[in-house]
């Protein structure tokens, strides 16, 4: 009996580190493949949230945004999809008139920080931290 346990433990103790470390290397790809997409998905995002914000701003690029969002939904963390509710909000409330310079550039601070965020587990920065520089030619 002595003896087979001494040939099993090993035999048992490497299938089963083979199989600890199979699980975990393809948890942690599919993990960076999720961070992959979302990165790409959120470039897309910070671009098209362009179409809000000075002479950038037109509807052809708010359109995009708009079709960008509503597939947010599936991939975005929960504070990512607030603070884009929040800048819609402000931009329906805002309609027809000459939208809070102010107002818009903490919505868009915050989506980007809470996409940071979702992206590095954590940031030090703020909405004022970030903003858009109007290239004039």
């Amino acid at each position: 009996m002595e003896e087979v346990s001494k040939l099993l433990v090993p035999i048992l103790a490497g299938v089963l580190g083979s199989y600890l470390t199979y699980f975990f290397t393809l948890k942690s790809k599919r993990q960076e493949a999720i961070v992959k997409f979302k990165e790409e998905k959120y470039k897309s995002l910070l671009i098209k949230i362009q179409g809000f914000v000075g002479n950038t701003a037109n509807a052809k690029t708010k359109k995009e945004f708009f079709e960008e969002q509503y597939q947010s939904w599936l991939y975005c963390s929960d504070e990512v999809v607030l603070a884009i509710n929040e800048l819609i909000e402000l931009v329906k409330s805002n309609y027809g008139s000459e939208p809070d310079q102010d107002a818009g550039q903490k919505a868009i601070g915050n989506i980007v920080v809470a996409m940071r965020k979702d992206l590095l587990g954590k940031t030090s920065l703020n909405y004022k931290s970030f903003t858009y520089t109007d290239v004039h030619e």
